[in-house]
């Protein structure tokens, strides 16, 4: 009998990455492959590429010679280790890759992955080989399934892949060009991957997607769907107790995605909806299309829907051309909606993008200083947004244990972390918990249970 062959995978990057690492080890399981969490005793290592912050491809490659050590050590013993380079900096760099990196047998785009057995099998013959080309077939038409034990050990929450690529080209990015335009999953495909979550387990489901609202799938009535209707369908999956999105753009927040939010108990009321910026005038440097005030309308048009709806954002500072009244209108913005958390970084030029070409008025310093200005006023806005629940009663859906024995872990609808001291039983479950106090990021919290009463069943717990 042979024996499995392991696989290595180490992701950079966003949601879609960790999506994308499962699918390529679903993918690679009928070649024999086995995860293991160690590098230098794989056969197969794959970096799982981002190529959206700064010196993304510079890590790789260091990450590509530490690899070489590896490799050449496991030759001396007598072993074939594969280093394979997928995602955006392998659909951007290509065969600069193994120009730069001899190391690298396999180079794979993110839209090819489902070519990885066959590539490593041309790799192992040919000493190489290269897929960064758009196919024009649907890669999720032939990737392998996920096995239930696969399922069951990736725990309850699961990312479903709704929509990929992006046609907005905002002037910093480089998604349209590394992973294509925008393009929609069938809703039935959707059903079937999320039906099988379901059914091996899974509470929770995020979609994701680039510009995930923009999704436009074929519905099984032969009309196109929106992102809104797609969830208003799946949250009548039986077992699936939980839904979220993401990422969105403002401008395709339709009338249906409000409607979702306002009539789906299951749709978390927790939206990541990045702004970039609160000046109109850097705003449209980067194409993005809305101004301040549209992004704000947007915001009150979920509020009104849902009152204790929250929101979290992305922000650039620095961007070519920002003045301090450009930063002072993103303060202003932060200010005005408050949000419960937010990403900042400071802007890095995406070789091939428009603002690569667009004159640095922004010194380093004046960024560092910038980012700081703009991360002290998020943390206090979620510092205080975390305070306030202190003493109130919240759902928690029930992860994993955590690192102190007796206690598990959970997420709140706003995926806080809150811990309690509980049997691991409750895995699975949404119960109630009374907030107690606030350590850094997490919650400690108690099970709230009626007097004389048993902790509820799953059925119970969650309305499915």
């Amino acid at each position: 009998m042979t024996p499995p062959r392991k696989l290595h995978i180490k992701s950079y990057g966003c949601q879609m990455n960790v999506y994308d690492a499962q699918r390529m080890v679903d993918t690679l399981a009928p070649e024999g492959f086995v995860e293991t969490a160690s590098a230098e005793d794989a056969d197969l290592v794959i970096l799982n590429t981002c190529h959206i912050r700064e010196k993304a491809s510079e890590k790789v490659y260091s990450e590509l010679g530490r690899l070489r050590v590896a490799k050449d050590e496991a030759a001396r013993g007598g072993r074939t280790m594969q280093i394979a380079v997928a995602g955006c900096v392998a659909q951007a760099e290509g065969e600069e890759i193994v120009r730069r990196a001899p190391v690298v047998d396999v180079v794979v785009g993110p839209q090819s992955y489902h070519h990885l057995p066959e590539l490593l099998k041309r790799a192992a013959g040919e000493g190489r080989a290269i897929e960064t080309e758009f196919p024009a077939a649907d890669k999720f038409g032939f990737l392998a399934q996920p096995k239930p034990d696969a399922i069951r050990a990736r725990g309850i929450s699961a990312f479903v892949t709704v929509q990929e690529g992006c046609d907005k080209f905002c002037t910093f990015c480089v998604v349209p060009y590394t992973r294509g335009a925008e393009v929609s999953r069938p809703v039935t495909k959707i059903v079937d991957d999320v039906k099988r979550l379901a059914d091996n387990g899974v509470r929770e489901l995020t979609l994701i997607g680039q510009n995930v609202n923009a999704y436009h799938g074929d519905g099984p009535d032969g009309k196109t769907w929106p992102l809104g209707r797609l969830l208003e369908h799946l949250a009548k999956i039986p077992g699936i107790a939980r839904l979220r999105y993401s990422t969105s753009h403002p401008r395709d927040v339709d009338d249906s995605l409000i409607a979702a939010h306002r009539d789906l108990g299951a749709l978390m009321p927790f939206v990541h909806l990045p702004v970039q910026s609160g000046s109109d005038r850097i705003l449209a440097a980067m194409n993005r299309k809305h101004t301040a005030d549209d992004y704000l309308g947007v915001i009150d048009r979920f509020r009104a829907a849902r009152q204790d709806i929250a929101f979290s954002s992305d922000f650039i500072v620095g961007f070519p051309g920002e003045s301090e009244q450009d930063f002072l209108a993103t303060l202003a913005l932060v200010t005005q909606i408050g949000y419960a958390a937010a990403y900042s970084f400071k802007y890095s030029a995406r070789p091939g993008t428009p603002a690569a070409d667009m004159q640095e008025t922004v010194s380093p310093a004046e960024m560092d200083q910038r980012l700081e200005r703009l991360q002290e006023l998020i943390d206090s806005q979620q510092s205080a947004f975390n305070k306030a629940a202190i003493g109130s009663t919240v759902d928690v859906l029930f992860e994993r244990p955590a690192r102190k024995e007796g206690q598990i872990v959970g997420r709140t609808a706003y995926l806080q972390p809150a811990h309690v001291m509980a049997s691991p039983d409750i895995i699975g479950q949404i119960l109630p918990v009374r907030i107690d106090s606030l350590e850094r990021y997490s919650f400690l919290g108690e099970l709230v249970t009626p007097r004389g009463a048993r902790e509820p069943a799953l059925s119970q717990a969650t309305g499915a």
